[in-house]
């Protein structure tokens, strides 16, 4: 092919094998620049550490688990900590640690499909909002700006109340509570790189809108609204757990962390043990994906690549 022949499937034509390795060596660069990062931010790679511990529990739960977390023996109930039962036992005979375990599970996949449901739905309202501009911007950002007018837990109750408990209404309810700041800061990032250079060539070279969303604005979004979506995740888990508290989320006998929390409350000073070691669950991996969140903020920095 002669220098003035065009290229017969667009741009990516042009491209030679060197420029293909000489991308993925770039890519593969700014990975492992990214983990030489990580290991110096102890407090991230904890952070990571609990949150691998945590998927390790939820997804080896049954092999892990001493006993089965459902099963009552009332002539166990309400035993203190020992070597039979690490944490104790309920008020039902159930082995805490179990239901500790299992209760991981229950807190992963919430948070997991909540943060599905969230990522595509806050990128698109909030790219689409800075891309259009107008009664577009204008319309979208009054819908976002309802949702962040009430705090997130009185919303997720109000909502989770409206559709019944069960863990799918739970993860809806939280998700309408999560979506909005995503698109305000994918709304951020379009605004401002949607007047840049390689935008508008892109608009010249005829590209629609919808492959400038993709092609052009996933890449500079994603970033930034991965390290929001890890800061949400701690709060993806205090809602679930706070729904579950009050007998809204996942129900009975699902080892819930908010549930369990809630079910040793009227056994606070005799059974400390059931409400202590879930809240120190709760409280630890929240910690952990803040850690994680902060860290990689710092790694994703330009400033530091």
């Amino acid at each position: 092919m002669s220098a003035t022949t065009p290229p017969p499937a667009g741009l990516h034509a042009w491209l030679t094998t060197e420029d293909v390795a000489s991308t993925r060596q770039a890519r593969l660069g700014r990975l492992y620049r990214g983990w030489l990062l990580l290991l110096r931010n102890p407090p991230a790679l904890a952070g990571l550490a609990v949150i691998a511990l945590l998927i390790l529990v939820a997804l080896l739960a049954p092999l892990f688990a001493p006993y089965d977390p459902n099963v009552q023996a009332m002539d166990r109930a309400l035993l203190a900590p020992g070597a039979a039962h690490w944490f104790g036992t309920d008020e039902f005979g159930r082995d805490v640690f179990s239901r500790i375990l299992f209760g991981a599970r229950t807190t992963l996949t919430t948070t997991v499909l909540v943060t599905v449901i969230v990522a595509p739905i806050g990128f698109l309202v909030g790219a689409t909002a800075g891309l259009l501009g107008g009664w577009v911007d204008v319309a979208l950002m009054r819908v976002t700006d309802i949702f962040l007018a009430f705090p997130g837990l009185v919303l997720a109750l109000a909502f989770s109340a409206a559709l019944g408990p069960g863990l799918e209404n739970a993860v809806i309810a939280i998700s309408l509570t999560v979506w909005p700041p995503i698109a305000r800061l994918a709304r951020a990032e379009t605004l401002t790189v949607r007047g840049s250079d390689y935008v508008i060539a892109a608009e010249l070279q005829g590209a629609g809108r919808g492959r400038i969303l993709l092609h052009h604005l996933v890449p500079i979004c994603a970033p930034s609204i991965l390290v929001r979506l890890t800061l949400n995740m701690a709060s993806i888990i205090l809602t679930a757990a706070g729904l579950g508290f009050l007998g809204l989320g996942v129900q009975p006998p699902t080892a819930e962390w908010g549930a369990m929390a809630a079910s040793g409350r009227q056994y606070l000073l005799d059974a400390w043990w059931l409400t202590t070691v879930p809240g120190l669950a709760i409280l630890f991996v929240s910690l952990a994906f803040n850690l994680l969140g902060d860290g990689l903020r710092d790694i994703l920095d330009p400033r530091n690549g």
